[in-house]
């Protein structure tokens, strides 16, 4: 089992200064690797990759016509998106207020234990952003605090060389663009990424 990790939104609190009141992590799983080669090569010959090449494939920055190409490319390839997403303004805990590792550390590890018992000696790829002392703080909690079995092991990958990576960037931007109303085509995105969601948990 193969799962990339990213997310949308940020982990801080300081909204009159421009952090998202929303933040949104997604787990895009394949149950199988040879799943993740079939996924990564229906993106590289799509069209969206034709059109958008060589820019990495980033929800935030892509024009609303590559977002249309990406996710008619993908929403029949076989991988399942799972997603957790946190208001914060409904957050009180001064710890997790405090520190935008603890915050990121506490909402991934709570996506992946409730996980309706899909994990299993999963190989875990995320985002390689963050210090080395916050990767090695991750990994440790991912691999000690899940659970027996579920964890294999958990690497760290720049987005840009990565186009599964990019995928769960594309996941979780389609996602947490739905919760913006006020915003065109807010929940296109997310329908057409609908056949691949196989769970979005609205943190209470």
């Amino acid at each position: 089992m193969l799962i990339f990790i990213d997310e949308s939104g940020d982990p801080g609190f300081k909204l009159d200064k421009g952090a998202s009141p929303i933040f949104v992590a997604v787990m895009v799983i394949f149950e199988e690797d040879r799943y993740g080669a079939v996924t990564q090569s229906t993106i590289e010959k799509s069209k969206a990759r034709k059109v958008h090449k060589p820019k990495e494939f980033k929800f935030s920055k892509c024009s609303d016509d590559v977002r249309d190409l990406f996710f008619g490319a993908v929403r029949t390839c076989p991988f399942k998106v799972r997603a957790i997403v946190v208001r914060k303004d409904i957050i009180h805990s001064p710890r997790l207020k405090a520190s935008k590792e603890r915050f990121y550390e506490y909402f991934v590890k709570s996506m992946m234990r409730y996980d309706s018992g899909i994990l299993a000696n999963a190989r875990i790829v995320i985002d390689g952003s963050g210090d080395r002392e916050f990767r090695q703080s991750l990994n440790s909690a991912l691999r000690t605090r899940l659970g027996v079995g579920k964890v294999k092991d958990v690497r760290f990958k720049e987005s840009h060389r990565d186009v599964l990576v990019q995928l769960a960037d594309m996941c979780a931007g389609a996602i947490a663009r739905s919760y913006r109303p006020q915003r065109k085509n807010h929940d296109r995105w997310r329908k057409m990424l609908a056949p691949r969601i196989n769970d979005v948990w609205d943190f209470r």
